[in-house]
């Protein structure tokens, strides 16, 4: 059986451990509104960008595919024979 006094002690400093933690989350959940304003600015710029960004690429396979269009045939693939069984090793 363990002893009491060690089991308490040890619930005691995981307690005041959470104590810390939680008294750090809070400090930066303060922060973060703080700074939740300048962020979503910051987010609403780049939206424009990635959209104009987004837009760019999707010109680019509508012109790929135009060349691939006017492009030559490809050559025939070698001929595969067929009929004999292939070795394992």
């Amino acid at each position: 059986m363990k002893d009491i006094h060690e089991v308490l002690r040890r619930k005691q400093a995981k307690y005041a451990q959470l104590g810390k933690q939680i008294e750090a989350l809070q400090g930066a959940a303060e922060k973060l509104r703080m700074i939740a304003p300048l962020l979503a600015d910051e987010d609403d710029d780049l939206k424009d960008v990635v959209l104009s960004e987004s837009e760019e690429e999707t010109s680019q396979p509508a012109a790929m595919a135009a060349r691939a269009t006017t492009a030559p045939p490809a050559q025939p693939a070698a001929s595969v024979k067929r009929g004999v069984a292939p070795r394992w090793p």
